[in-house]
């Protein structure tokens, strides 16, 4: 069988690239097509992978400013035309699954969220603090044009999968289709609990608009709890600016060092509103509980302390807020002892990296043999 895998650009290693790493590994003869791709940050799986990329990689320092080239991104992935494929497999959250393929293939979407830079999420992306003024004057006409583009699209894809019901949803609001939720990969067994825990809580997140780390920055600065943060991105000088002296930025770390940090913190920081959130569930795979706003695909990975639920994972705020986020951490600080790390790890195994090889497997095997058996 001839396989096409297409991503919407690797520029870093975050929830959807582990599933492409998967995906690369089922299908190791695949072609993968990207419209943008950093090489020096691929692991090996994905870097013994035939990887072509789309005329948006000649431009300089694109893999910075890719952002910026959001507009055009329809016409760079509509350039590859696929043909001769037997199965197409895109992973999307933006673009990928409007690659134009013939009729002759079977295209299978895994598909991480609708587009989010124009629907839910347009509001915090394009806001007056992180857009200029010419943005977001010119944003409302290529909004619409995107949001067209986007459901117009979603019409030539055979088969949607979701990542988690909350984008199963949104799939069928936005695009008015149906999908079988099989949640992201978590490597569970990489991950440990540890004999002893220190004094401080956790952020591990891209600096993006949406993730909410300046809430929690603000909620800890009040707080005056010691709070150490793993990551970057675009929002960094900006959110390093607002920090008190309690709060510690740790930059891009190996996966060593994140999985240190996980063991040992109090407890883990989860502000945004994510289509399912991959952190959380490392977090608990490290024995350790979850502080989530209580929206999104959170609901579904974090199992909240009830009076008839004696094996918790963590606890919710449910307004985006600041003082909400205060509130619940000093009610976890009452609570901690409720929490029982073997417990809160056992329940992430649902999430292991296998159990989602086998179902993407056999999700994809039955489709195939459907397929074939439909053909004239």
């Amino acid at each position: 069988m001839k396989v096409a895998l297409v991503h919407d650009w690797l520029t870093g290693m975050r929830g959807g690239e582990k599933c492409l790493e998967v995906f690369c590994d089922i299908f190791s003869d695949a072609h993968l097509y990207t419209l943008i791709c950093k090489k020096n940050i691929l692991p090996p799986s994905l870097k013994k992978t035939d990887i072509r990329t789309s005329n948006l990689q000649i431009f300089p320092f694109v893999d910075k400013y890719y952002r910026y080239f959001l507009p055009i991104m329809p016409t760079a992935i509509e350039q590859f035309e696929l043909k001769g494929y037997d199965l197409i497999l895109s992973s999307s959250h933006c673009v990928a699954k409007g690659i134009k393929t013939d009729n002759n293939s079977l295209h299978i979407c895994y598909c991480h969220t609708p587009m989010r830079y124009i629907w839910d999420l347009s509001s915090q992306y394009f806001s007056k603090t992180n857009a200029g003024p010419v943005t977001r004057f010119i944003f409302p006409f290529v909004k619409k044009y995107l949001q067209n583009w986007d459901v117009k699209t979603s019409e030539k894809v055979d088969y949607f999968i979701a990542n988690s019901k909350n984008v199963s949803e949104r799939i069928k609001r936005i695009y008015n289709r149906n999908s079988v939720v099989i949640y992201p990969p978590v490597n569970t067994n990489f991950f440990e609990i540890s004999d002893s825990v220190d004094d401080y809580y956790l952020v591990v997140s891209a600096f993006a608009p949406y993730k909410r780390i300046d809430l929690a920055i603000k909620a800890f600065n009040r707080l005056g709890y010691p709070l150490k943060i793993i990551g970057s991105g675009q929002c960094e000088k900006q959110l390093r600016k607002i920090a008190g002296p309690n709060i510690e930025f740790l930059g891009d770390i190996k996966k060593e060092g994140i999985k240190h940090y996980y063991s040992k913190c109090k407890a883990f920081i989860f502000p945004g509103e994510e289509d399912l959130g991959i952190t959380p569930i490392e977090a608990m795979a490290s024995g350790r509980p979850v502080i989530a706003f209580g929206k999104g695909g959170a609901l579904e990975t974090v199992i909240p302390l009830t009076n008839e639920n004696n094996s918790p994972t963590g606890l919710f705020f449910e307004k985006q807020t600041a003082d909400a986020l205060v509130e619940a951490v000093q009610q976890f600080e009452k609570i901690e002892n409720k929490f029982d790390s073997k417990k809160i790890r056992n329940h992430t195994l649902k999430f292991d990296r296998e159990v989602f090889e086998k179902k993407i497997r056999e999700f994809i095997d039955k489709k195939v043999t459907n397929s074939a058996n439909n053909s004239p």
